[in-house]
């Protein structure tokens, strides 16, 4: 017996998260809905998702706080669900941790696509086999393992969304090699992803925020362009 995936809905809309509901069971998909920020949390430790879907606007808690919280102690895929637009708004939910952003109204084979997307990309990591398969990359003071995804900094494991683990396994597999913005988006995010450059800049942001500069390596922005892991001998 195949088990489905678990998506958390949360919107305070029981109209909007019925539909969201009926669209996703149709896809074989197993759903919950939370109308507020705190029974949310409770129904992700309880439910534990797959994957949230997760309105901004709630009574009490908003969705950014939420998102917050979540990103506290879960790595959970989360889908942002907003009638804003503004860049402003869609930058600030990736900072806090969001996967993708979708404005409303949408369109709900738009939806599911995205959710599709997101969790092609987060499904459980391979085990890893023998180590000469390993796909890891070592620096001094860095190592990135994919097989386990895994980051160690300094001795330390450092915690990290998938897309922020690969986009650095990425860079960091090809020491000073440049990438535009548009080739990091293809290659982390996919042609599915219908998002813009900027997602890039944020992920790059949080990274240095986790991975500070090195004396041998750090990842360098070369204006105009995009970004390369810099490498000194």
């Amino acid at each position: 017996m195949v088990t489905k995936q678990k998506i958390l809905i949360v919107d305070d809309d029981s109209n909007i998260a019925d539909l969201i509901s009926l669209y996703l069971v149709k896809e074989c998909y197993e759903t919950q809905i939370a109308g507020d920020g705190e029974t949310a949390l409770e129904m992700v430790r309880s439910f534990n998702p797959d994957l949230i879907l997760l309105d901004l606007m709630l009574p009490g808690m908003d969705g950014y706080a939420v998102c917050r919280e979540v990103r506290s102690h879960s790595q959970v895929p989360i889908i942002m669900l907003s009638a804003k637009g503004e860049v402003f708004d869609k930058v600030l939910g990736l900072e806090m941790g969001a996967d993708d952003y979708m404005e409303k109204p949408f369109d709900s084979k738009e939806l599911v696509a995205r959710v599709k997307a997101v969790l092609r990309r987060y499904k459980a990591a391979p085990q890893p086999k023998k180590e000469s398969n390993d796909k890891a990359v070592k620096y001094p003071d860095l190592e990135i393992n994919m097989t386990n995804y895994s980051v160690t900094y300094k001795g330390n494991r450092v915690e990290m969304p998938p897309k922020e683990l690969e986009l650095l396994y990425f860079l960091a597999s090809s020491p000073n090699h440049v990438f535009t913005r548009e080739q990091l988006l293809d290659q982390i995010w996919g042609y599915e992803y219908i998002g813009d450059t900027r997602t890039v800049d944020v992920h790059i942001k949080r990274l240095r925020e986790k991975i500070k500069d090195h004396e041998k390596w750090r990842i360098a922005t070369i204006w105009g362009i995009g970004y390369k892991f810099e490498y000194r001998e």
